[in-house]
């Protein structure tokens, strides 16, 4: 699995007018199943977010995660990041999971985040979706479950 995990003042998502997600301060986190994932992934990439120290201490250090300062994780699919544009100039997406896979892994994602106490919101599995948040610092961080290094 591959995320991108951005920590943020406000996110939410819409699918076409309707408001699908939000949350207030917290972690935007831009989800892509590979091929290979398993619920090991969801667990490793779940646990990873939720205790990621990115959000500043009383010394402005980053110190403390999601779960330190209350603040929401708000789930998007994200297929697109298994994109890989080494050849030409349209990214082949044919390292990203078949549908049933990717979708039974990002619900997985979506539901093992709930074990945790934060607000969790999620975005529409196969939508078209408009992302809209504030990035704050910015910090943007790529993670991949451990086994694809």
């Amino acid at each position: 699995m591959r995320a991108v995990v951005q920590r943020v003042i406000e996110a939410f998502v819409r699918v076409g007018q309707e408001e699908v997600g939000r949350i207030g301060p917290g972690l935007l986190v831009l989800v892509g199943v590979g091929p290979r994932d398993s619920l090991e992934d969801v667990r490793a990439l779940t646990d990873k977010v939720a205790h990621l120290r990115v959000f500043p201490d009383d010394e402005d250090r980053m110190n403390r995660s999601v779960l330190d300062v209350g603040g929401g994780v708000l789930v998007v699919s994200q297929f697109t990041l298994w994109g890989d544009c080494r050849k030409g100039r349209r990214p082949s997406y044919a390292g990203a999971a078949e549908p049933g896979l990717a979708q039974a892994l990002y619900n997985g994602f979506i539901e093992q985040m709930h074990t945790y106490p934060v607000q969790v919101a999620s975005g529409r599995f196969q939508e078209n979706m408009q992302v809209h948040l504030v990035n704050d610092g910015p910090v943007t961080l790529l993670l991949d479950s451990e086994k694809h290094f």
